[in-house]
């Protein structure tokens, strides 16, 4: 099958499924025809998938790895190449109509995981956002993305979805830098209000919420947004776009993020006495 792609983004994970299959071929020592004719199909398939002119099915890649003796590998090159198609959605095409959709679309997402592992470097987890603020954040991505206004219908979506926090069906372990704090959205009547609700929500039996302290000795840098929903999938938040990790050896260095980032920080009354820091400062 021919590719074709509505973002570049996507021919280039195409494009890494093909180089590592080439790779396991040549570390394998075979020639294309060698492998071609272990895995029942014609030398020109082998030339087209290696060259990133043909999309390799399931089958195919269990197929090629092995005939090269990988059988290990192909878990996950068949996540990579399933998601290649949708890895990367670029957030002025699913937000054209709104943001509502956007809300609205991961709300079985939500309602199968048991595990939510998040962590945020910029804004307040959305899991945890009050109307106030979640009203002043998307208003602010509408404004700059120049979409439809259907703030008010995207808010209460958003607020709906987040409900599950208190289901104790699921786990949420959430941690956040200190700066997300300070970092206003809104006007710091809805700051103090944000900050109050997440003291409210550590509260909660399903929560784990720490607080990364600006001071803290980094063995790491600063990671953009991320969501670990169980061990199925990452959900990656750019400024043009979102991108979906379902690699079982990605989903694996982003769950050791998570845990570095989480020794880093404070939990129980060293978080709440940050959060209340911040209040103060706020206003509030």
């Amino acid at each position: 099958m021919s590719i074709t792609s509505p973002h570049p983004d996507t021919t280039v994970a195409r494009s890494a499924v093909a180089s590592r299959l080439r790779g396991l071929r040549m570390e394998a020592g075979l020639t294309g025809r060698r492998l071609s004719a272990r895995c029942g199909w014609h030398p020109a398939k082998t030339s087209r998938i290696e060259h990133a002119q043909a999309v390799p099915s399931e089958a195919d890649i269990r197929a090629w790895c092995r005939a090269c003796g990988a059988d290990d590998e192909a878990a996950d090159l068949v996540a990579t190449s399933r998601t290649a198609g949708t890895m990367y959605l670029e957030r002025r095409r699913v937000q054209r109509t709104g943001l509502r959709w956007t809300q609205e679309s991961v709300v079985a997402l939500y309602r199968r995981t048991r595990l939510f592992r998040v962590y945020c470097s910029t804004v307040v987890p959305g899991l945890l956002q009050t109307r106030g603020y979640a009203t002043a954040l998307l208003s602010s991505i509408a404004r700059f993305q120049g979409i439809p206004d259907d703030i008010a219908d995207a808010v209460s979506a958003r607020l709906a979805r987040s409900r599950v926090v208190r289901d104790e069906e699921h786990r949420f372990s959430l941690t956040v830098e200190e700066s997300v704090l300070y970092s206003r959205v809104g006007d710091p009547e809805v700051m103090a209000d944000q900050l109050d609700h997440l003291l409210t929500a550590m509260a909660f039996r399903s929560v784990t919420l720490g607080v990364i302290p600006s001071d803290a000795p980094r063995p790491m840098r600063i990671l953009e947004t991320f969501t670990i929903y169980d061990d199925e999938r990452v959900f990656v938040e750019l400024l043009t776009a979102g991108v979906t990790v379902s690699s079982p050896r990605e989903i694996a260095d982003y769950a050791r993020a998570f845990e570095e980032l989480s020794r880093l920080a404070v939990f129980g009354a060293g978080a709440r006495q940050l959060v209340a820091r911040a209040i103060t400062a706020h206003g509030g």
